[in-house]
């Protein structure tokens, strides 16, 4: 009898872990898989407590790299020491990378060069614009990938255009989307909660803005651009509530329009814009769930306000997600600051109809991901390869 076949899941971010918690749930349930989970960090320590693990049902990661921040290149280079040991140990048959972080890039490499195959969830997301890091990482994944499972149409297209067969590639909707589903009752909950903890009268109207990317961010000019066009919004009727990355505080707070109070979490606020401390993943899909309109970079957030049915402004020139825009949620606005007044008012006065979601995005993409793997025999375990079977839950440095 053949021993379960070992897949080595490589996670970058506790964003990351939870929406592909769903898949690795999927994968316990089988008997003839074995799914070892590594988490590189740096998010590991400071985020993944055990009250996160209950709440959401994630299991501990097998092993932690704790490769701290750092920039990309060093991080790239970090993963691939600490996760080469790891791979060596465990011996996997498939490794599965998710997304388009470094840390999937670097485990990606890694694998190939130990010849592993890997499997990439979230394959074939194309924006056509190799200015932005992320389509690079993009691009060097799938390349590198031996099978690739796609959240729609438009990226097994993306992937024939770039001659991958279509043997090896595999529609079968968005894992993100089944945490979403799967997480429903307990951001639910926490919705009702969510105008007091904010400061905001019960059925308040308000937006959530999100930034990260460095075309945004790293410059100071414009991070205060952005901000100034967004409080330009009706004087006040429409309050934006920002949730700052860490990195980002010291410039938001610097922001000669944000006036600092003492009645929330590191909070800043005045009539337009309320800068918050960043959310756990229930309580921000809760508070994307009761806004209004929703103002982000982000490629993930644009999935979810799909799902959530809330209306998406997005600052960017081109996205990867094009589903998005066609669905009908989300509009590509560009980053003339200008411009998001007049985007916010126009939603405001004619909300998108919408349609049901995008095909298969139906909360089972890891049930069909994990049925492709065993249809295909894509990860076959080889009874003669020593080691793989001992795998445990360690510090890796």
């Amino acid at each position: 009898m053949r021993p379960p076949s070992r897949i080595l899941i490589v996670v970058g971010s506790r964003a990351t872990l939870v929406r592909i918690a769903p898949l690795i749930a999927e994968m316990e349930r089988q008997p003839k898989i074995r799914p070892i989970l590594v988490h590189t960090g740096p998010y590991y320590r400071e985020a993944m407590s055990d009250q996160f693990f209950g709440e959401l049902h994630v299991r501990q990661p097998d092993f932690d790299l704790g490769v701290d921040a750092g920039s990309r290149a060093t991080q790239i280079a970090e993963i691939i020491k600490r996760v080469e040991p790891v791979m060596e140990e465990v011996r996997p048959d498939l490794v599965l990378v998710f997304g388009d972080l470094d840390a999937t890039l670097a485990a990606a490499l890694t694998a190939a060069k130990l010849g592993v195959a890997v499997a990439h969830v979230e394959a074939g997301l194309r924006s056509f614009d190799r200015a932005m890091p992320d389509e690079l990482d993009r691009m060097l994944i799938d390349a590198i990938s031996t099978e690739l499972f796609v959240t729609h149409q438009s990226g097994a297209e993306n992937l024939h255009r770039e001659g991958r067969s279509e043997e090896h590639v595999h529609f079968v909707g968005n894992v993100m989307v089944d945490a979403l589903l799967a997480f429903r009752p307990h951001w639910e909950e926490r919705a009702k909660l969510i105008c007091p903890r904010l400061g905001l009268e019960a059925g308040q109207p308000y937006a959530v803005l999100t930034l990260h990317r460095p075309l945004h961010v790293d410059g100071p000019l414009k991070l205060a651009g952005l901000l100034d066009g967004i409080q330009a919004l009706g004087g006040g009727q429409l309050p934006v509530v920002f949730p700052v990355p860490s990195r980002l505080w010291p410039r938001v707070a610097g922001h000669d329009l944000v006036l600092a109070e003492g009645n929330l979490p590191r909070g800043s606020r005045n009539k337009r814009l309320l800068c918050i401390d960043p959310l756990d993943y229930l309580d921000f899909i809760a508070l994307l769930s009761m806004a209004r309109v929703v103002l982000t970079d982000s490629g993930s957030v644009q999935d979810e306000t799909t799902i959530l049915g809330v209306p998406c402004l997005t600052f960017r020139e081109a996205t990867e997600r094009p589903v998005t825009v066609t669905h009908g949620t989300n509009r590509v606005i560009g980053i003339d600051p200008g411009r998001i007044a007049p985007e916010v008012l126009q939603i405001l006065d004619d909300p998108p109809l919408l349609p049901a979601p995008p095909p298969l995005w139906d909360g089972r993409a890891g049930c069909r991901t994990v049925e492709t793997l065993l249809s295909r025999r894509i990860a076959v375990s080889d009874p003669s390869r020593p080691g793989g079977g001992n795998a445990r839950r360690q510090k890796v440095s």
